[in-house]
Formats: structure tokens, sequence, C-alpha cells
């Protein structure tokens, strides 16, 4: 995991600071879960993580997009679920803000942008990906810092039953 740049690397890496702000860091990461963490509070959430600059070379910035926001279930009794649907409490939206190599530290949580959405909301769009910019609308109390996040996920999500 030494290219912090790479995209998959960069999700799990963004999972596990969501999970550090929140305090739930507690809790392996299951890769096949239908949400990626649950906090102290019962609540599940799902990251995605998108970023401006990638591993390979770029004539531009990359557009940030989410995808993967409806997804069918899978368990190890009944195998991949019939139909997709929103299977988190709430979605965190990560963003790695820089915008030049040089300066590019993953690590550095101030690097890093946040937006909550509840799953209502979410599922109000019936998207399968979307783009930062309509994300930015859709929570309209804009982003929060790591420092942040916390308070607006309590904020802002709700535990609903599934």
């Amino acid at each position: 995991m030494s290219d912090l740049r790479a995209n998959t690397v960069r999700s799990m890496l963004a999972e596990y600071l969501v999970a550090r702000a929140l305090g739930a860091a507690h809790r392996p990461r299951i890769e096949w879960d239908a949400y990626d963490i649950v906090t102290p509070e019962g609540l599940k959430l799902e990251v995605k993580s998108g970023a401006y600059l990638q591993a390979w070379e770029q004539s531009r910035l990359s557009m940030v997009t989410f995808s993967g926001l409806r997804a069918r279930t899978w368990s190890s009794a009944e195998g991949y679920s019939e139909a997709e649907s929103y299977n988190a409490d709430g979605y965190v939206f990560a963003v790695l803000t820089a915008k030049d190599h040089a300066s590019y530290d993953a690590l550095d949580v101030d690097q890093w942008s946040f937006w909550v959405l509840p799953r209502d909301v979410l599922a109000k769009t019936g998207q399968r990906s979307i783009r930062l910019s309509r994300v930015e609308k859709l929570a309209e109390s804009g982003p929060v810092t790591y420092v942040q996040l916390a308070q607006r996920v309590s904020d802002v999500v709700v535990r609903q039953e599934t």
C-alpha cells in the first residue's frame, strides 16, 4: 500500500480515517459487508472516496465521482440479493483535496473534506453514482473537516431499520 494515490488504497484509507473520527475503528473491515462502518451508536455508514489527483499521469485534475451507491447485498447463507438497495443509514463522501503532487499527503487529515448524507436523501436521487457537485448540492450544510465529522454524522444520520 505504498501509493496512497491508488483508488483502491485511498478508499481503504478513507474508510479508516472516517472510522477513527467516529470512534469506530475497533471493528475490523469486512470486505463484503453491505456497509463500511458501524458506529458505537449502531449507525451503519458507507464511505465513498475521491481525489483530484491519481496514481497515473494526468493532463488535468480528475472530476470527482462516487460510484457503488446502490448495491446488492451478499451473505454466505443466501448469496447475492435479487435487488440493489441503499444499504447504509448514511453516506460519507471523503475527498482528498490536494491539487498538486508536491503537496499531496493522504495522511494529512487537513487535506480531506467530508460531506454527509442520510440514506433517504441519497435514495431519492435513485442514482448508482454521483458527482461531487451533486453531493455538494444535496448536503446543504457543506463540507466538514476531519475533526468536525463525528458531529456532522450525529447531526445528519438517523439509524434506520433495514
